[in-house]
């Protein structure tokens, strides 16, 4: 019987260890345009799908990265109508955008077309209550290039984007975070994916300090993603609203009342309030950002 093939996570490479993950079943796995895909089955986390070495996905954690990406921002603010996702193929964070009865449009900018198709066929469990949604819109483009033309404003910007190298790079600079401030509402809220801080404290450095250069209130808030390796998982906040962090427990509840108490697995008002509670390592990391 041939070996099992093993694919490794390589984006701590720079740091001398690799995760690696036993393949039951290639699925899937293909060169597109801009990156390298492979979607795999697991023994323990299912369906796991990987772009150019990092682990974006994966059937068994993904409603943690999702929900924390969604609700977070939706709820903080109160008075969401129009969203935008830059990135989100799979369209895992599509799927809960439009769970909020609030949502009159969400708009999705996705750089690579394939990522989309491919999903459709592997993520249906994504994929099909978003194409089946009137309010759902798709743009197949560069994400940067997007936000800095568009004349629409949106109250919630979420930029689920791979980490910053290869196409995801720019959706890191001090110029696309400029652009999306641009295109929000008074009072909006952005919110990035910023990395692992123990692993990749320079991220989220960068990160926070082009926040604050832009908007009144830059941090972070953190949630437990097992496949992204390094305990927390810090998730940027950027808007111009500081009231919205510290939402009332209370306040948050009867919001998600109002949206219709759709079911979560990870996200709570509790949780959602104690994100912003940032261990001391992360709390010292973001104060001495200036």
């Amino acid at each position: 019987m041939a070996d099992k093939r093993w694919i490794p996570e390589t984006l701590f490479d720079d740091l001398g260890f690799r995760m690696t993950y036993r393949v039951d079943r290639v699925l899937y796995e293909m060169h597109t345009e801009h990156q390298h895909l492979v979607l795999f089955e697991h023994p323990f986390f299912g369906k796991m799908l990987s772009l150019d070495g990092a682990t974006q996905v994966t059937t068994k954690d993904e409603f943690v990265y999702h929900e924390m990406m969604t609700h977070v921002p939706i709820l903080a603010h109160g008075n969401v109508a129009d969203v935008l996702i830059i990135g989100g193929g799979d369209c895992g964070i599509a799927e809960e955008v439009l769970k909020h009865k609030s949502v009159k449009r969400l708009t999705q900018v996705e750089i690579d077309a394939s990522v989309v198709e491919f999903s459709k066929q592997h993520f249906p469990e994504f994929t099909r209550p978003v194409f089946r949604d009137k309010r759902f819109e798709l743009i197949i483009d560069d994400g940067m290039n997007y936000v800095a033309k568009t004349e629409r404003r949106f109250d919630v910007i979420i930029v689920d984007s791979t980490d910053p190298q290869g196409p995801g790079k720019i959706l890191f600079s001090h110029k696309f975070y400029s652009a999306c401030r641009r295109c929000m509402t008074a009072g909006g809220v952005m919110v990035t994916q910023n990395g692992v801080p123990i692993f990749q404290p320079g991220e989220l450095k960068a990160g926070v300090k082009k926040f604050r250069k832009l908007f009144a209130d830059g941090t972070c808030y953190i949630a437990a993603i097992p496949t992204y390796v390094g305990g927390h998982m810090a998730m940027g906040w950027a808007t111009d609203n500081a009231r919205l962090r510290t939402t009332p427990v209370a306040t948050l509840a009867r919001r998600y009342e109002k949206a219709g108490r759709f079911a979560t697995k990870y996200w709570t008002p509790e949780v959602h309030a104690a994100a912003f509670a940032l261990p001391r390592f992360i709390a010292d990391l973001v104060a001495r950002v200036k």
